[in-house]
């Protein structure tokens, strides 16, 4: 009979609390409607509803990829501390 393999409750590490924020952030800013359903300030005439939402669409690519990085960099780690090789 085959063992089955050592099941580990997962590791939390500063690494993925940071990835985690990275990834809530977006979505708790864009959620909270209170703090940016106004029209002023305006930016070159456009509302500011509207460009707190476009400027969130920029800043949510940046965390995403922060994340990512941050992911792959942790994966690495953890690879080269068992050895192994991450795919």
């Amino acid at each position: 009979m085959s063992e089955a393999p050592e099941v580990r409750p997962p590791v939390v590490t500063p690494v993925r609390v940071i990835i985690g924020l990275c990834l809530v952030a977006p979505f708790v800013a864009m959620l909270w409607v209170g703090s940016y359903a106004k029209t002023d300030p305006a930016f070159i005439g456009i509302p500011f509803f509207y460009w707190y939402q476009m400027l969130w669409v920029l800043i949510s690519t940046a965390l995403t990829m922060t994340a990512y990085k941050l992911w792959q960099h942790d994966q690495r780690a953890r690879a080269s501390r068992k050895g192994g090789e991450v795919k």
